[in-house]
């Protein structure tokens, strides 16, 4: 139990006394009671909003019923003072003594500080990446990689039973198109002179898998008719581009679960399924769309098509499931794909490119039809990355067709740096990807700062160790007052976990690990100027003792949030 969870139960017994004296109802709905630091530091350590949001339920006036809530928190060893602002504010201030308890609660949990169990074991879907399976990752693809990989990470650590999804698109025209273009390399590796036509992929990564074919197969669909050998080149360019994406993610340290064709989903019937289903309960109909805007009724034949009546569930109007060759939508084949989804997990998450915003009303429509509302759905959506270097845009590939591949990218910069950068901004946000910048040793740079402030506290400790300086046995009541304010800070790193998973938001993760590296790179500068601020004191064995007990509870809270991140945590820089 944290600090936070720990008050919060505090919180709840000083309610249940007071509920005890009849002061107020026992049945109260406490759900929006919180524990949280305060807006203003100088306010305090802890508050709670427990009266303000109790009072109206309980009848009772905010500020009388928080002066009781304050009576019996004022009990408590661990409070200092507790005092009640404005309309029903509590803000509470710790003994030191609380704080260095914590401090031992971070050494003691090590790898699972912060771990919660807010997702009670609920299993999530997240569904990333799913490009199509037409070429090579590139850097279109990494930020949505890197957000999915680490939210998958970030829920599991909160309680959540997660599965990670990866949509294969083989069922559209896409995967003819690289049919026809791996059957011209195939063309070209038996020696035919081939020109690459608009409209055909162009990559030199197609030229290996044309050899393969042309290896195994001979001459024998040289000149052979297109329906001879499409099926055949299409699964096997689709089973190679595959293995190539699989290979480009392990780059970034990603691996899913679950890689859910669509073309089997086709071949299963589960579209026809999910249609049948919503016609029983009224939620598909046959029906007329309305003529686009600006066409006129001499441009638009009217046809009749099984419509989903997606404006029930707040969308702007009924969406087709089939087109009028008795085909399957873009729309009919996903609505197919969630309802299988949801039929294994108790929540869905949806990270996609930020060009796909016009299509999530829709889905987010289908997903609540389909469940009847009990499956919560979150679409991410994620701006695209714009790639620099030294503020200069990078140039184009033209081995990989007009892209810079994700592969590229981390065997020049790293793993580790292309994740943090990936996360330094909130996923509907524009960033720019600088090569120059994000291998920067600065301040200025997340990456370098919070990896440095671990790396700092390694040799710290590798110091001592070669001093001849021992850990153990340390009394923290040497720690002083600007020392207890980092422990403040690191306190805080389960109440980030609860907040980022349950708001689905990874790069929270980063901004606070940000700010908990710049208070400890603060801490250890005081000792340029002040001798006596350093953290190893010869003289001094038991300050040495207790300000390596801190720096190390430290280490294991960056250590745990970069774990979050999938990000290792370097020994030396």
């Amino acid at each position: 139990m944290t600090l936070y969870t720990r008050f919060a139960a505090h919180v709840d017994a000083a309610l249940d006394a007071l509920a005890a004296a009849g002061t107020i109802p026992a049945d109260l709905d406490r759900k929006n009671v919180t524990v949280e630091p305060p807006r203003d530091a100088s306010h305090g350590d802890l508050a709670t909003n427990a009266a303000m949001v109790l009072a109206k339920a309980a009848k009772a006036n905010p500020r009388q019923l928080a002066e009781g809530i304050a009576a019996e928190l004022g009990k408590l060893d661990d409070v200092a003072a507790v005092q009640v602002a404005g309309p029903g504010f509590i803000n509470l201030t710790l003994t030191p003594d609380a704080w260095r308890g914590e401090l031992r609660a971070i050494t003691q949990a090590g790898d699972d500080y912060g771990r919660s169990t807010t997702g009670e074991g609920t299993t999530v879907n997240i569904e990333y990446v799913s490009a199509n399976p037409t070429g090579p990752m590139h850097m279109g693809h990494c930020r949505g990689a890197v957000v999915g990989d680490a939210l998958a990470n970030l829920l599991e650590f909160a309680g959540h039973r997660v599965i990670r999804e990866y949509y294969v698109n083989d069922a559209g025209g896409q995967v003819d198109v690289l049919a026809r273009s791996v059957h011209l390399r195939y063309r070209e590796a038996l020696g035919e002179n081939v020109a690459i036509p608009e409209g055909l992929y162009p990559g030199d990564y197609l030229v290996p898998i044309g050899q393969a074919l042309a290896g195994e197969y001979g001459e024998r669909y040289a000149t052979a008719p297109e329906g001879e050998w499409l099926a055949s080149f299409r699964t096997r360019a689709v089973d190679a581009m595959m293995a190539l994406i699989r290979d480009d993610l392990a780059l970034l340290g990603i691996h899913h679960d679950v890689f859910a064709s669509e073309a089997e989903l086709q071949a299963a019937g589960k579209p026809e399924a999910a249609e049948a289903e919503l016609r029983q309960r009224d939620l598909v109909y046959d029906g007329v769309l309305e003529a686009p805007k600006g066409e006129t009724p001499e441009d638009w034949e009217p046809v009749e098509l099984p419509l989903f009546r997606s404006t029930a569930f707040g969308d702007d109007q009924d969406r087709p499931i089939r087109k009028s060759n008795g085909q399957w939508t873009y729309f009919g084949a996903d609505l197919a794909y969630h309802y299988q989804k949801a039929q294994g997990a108790d929540a869905l998450i949806d990270i996609w490119g930020a060009d796909h915003a016009g299509t999530v009303k829709r889905i987010v429509a289908a997903v609540q039809a389909l469940t009847e509302g009990k499956t919560r759905f979150d679409v991410k959506l994620i701006q695209m990355v714009r790639l620099l270097r030294g503020g200069e845009p990078v140039k184009m590939s033209k081995r990989a067709g007009n892209f810079v591949t994700l592969a590229d990218v981390v065997r020049e910069v790293g793993r580790d740096v292309v994740r943090f950068t990936m996360l330094t901004r909130r996923a509907d946000a524009q960033m720019d990807f600088d090569f120059a910048k994000v291998v920067e040793a600065s301040k200025d740079n997340p990456v370098f700062y919070v990896q440095y402030a671990h790396a700092r506290i390694r040799s710290l400790h590798r110091r001592a160790a070669e001093a001849g300086l021992a850990e153990g046995g340390a009394d923290l009541s040497r720690l002083d007052t600007a020392e207890l304010e980092l422990v403040k800070l690191a306190a805080q790193f389960p109440r980030t976990v609860e907040t980022a998973s349950s708001t689905r938001e990874p790069h929270r993760i980063a901004f606070y690990l940000y700010d908990l590296a710049a208070a400890f790179h603060a801490w250890w500068n005081m000792g340029n100027d002040d001798p006596s601020r350093r953290a190893i004191q010869p003289d001094d064995p038991e300050l040495t003792r207790a300000r390596l007990f801190l720096s190390a509870a430290i280490g294991q809270i960056i250590r745990n949030g970069l774990a979050i991140m999938g990000v290792a945590a370097v020994e030396e820089m």
